[in-house]
């Protein structure tokens, strides 16, 4: 009877254990605080572009709060204090159009004015440099991706490390993000 006793109790805790539930935090209720607090629903003008991942898995939290990440209400910064973290929610802002204005109508010409031009093209070969009075520093690597002036790309410095991120400043240049010209 003694020997026994282990495997019971053994065969009792296994089924509790293997159902025990997960700690990590429901991204549909995310999904309606975002909502909520947005005041638009998912897709529409105003509201997140798309729902929340249901793959990611964050630590449950009490309670979440919600704030603009900027007055243009582009995205939703999303976070947590205690277990910390945080994350971003693109909106899908509204076209505006002043009353009473007639529909905005492109020409091809116009079109192809309006996509952008990268200064720099995955493939290239770009100097990065950074530094502040008294000294710089520069590092040549290949461009992973492309990159307007300004915008950030991916930078391949060393074969047998992960690319670094840059910030393109005009063809085959660029500096850290952070540093400035």
């Amino acid at each position: 009877m003694i020997r026994r006793l282990p495997l019971l109790l053994l065969a009792v805790a296994t089924p509790l254990a293997a159902t025990a539930p997960r700690a990590f935090q429901d991204t549909t209720a995310l999904d309606r605080a975002v909502t909520a607090f947005a005041g638009h629903g998912i897709g529409d003008e105003g509201g997140a572009r798309t729902p929340i991942d249901s793959r990611l898995k964050l630590a449950a939290c009490p309670m979440v709060s919600l704030a603009w990440r900027s007055e243009v209400h582009d995205a939703v910064v999303v976070t947590c204090t205690g277990p910390e973290w945080r994350m971003y929610v693109p909106m899908k802002l509204p076209v505006a159009a002043p009353k009473g204005a007639a529909p905005l109508v492109l020409t091809p010409s116009e079109v192809s004015a309006a996509r952008p031009v990268y200064v720099i093209k995955r493939g290239d070969p770009v100097t990065i440099s950074a530094g502040s009075r008294g000294f710089s520093i520069t590092r040549d690597g290949i461009a992973v991706g492309d990159a307007v002036a300004g915008g950030r790309f991916l930078v391949k410095i060393d074969a047998a490390k992960a690319p670094i991120q840059a910030v393109a400043i005009d063809s085959g240049r660029a500096t850290l993000p952070g540093w400035t010209e």
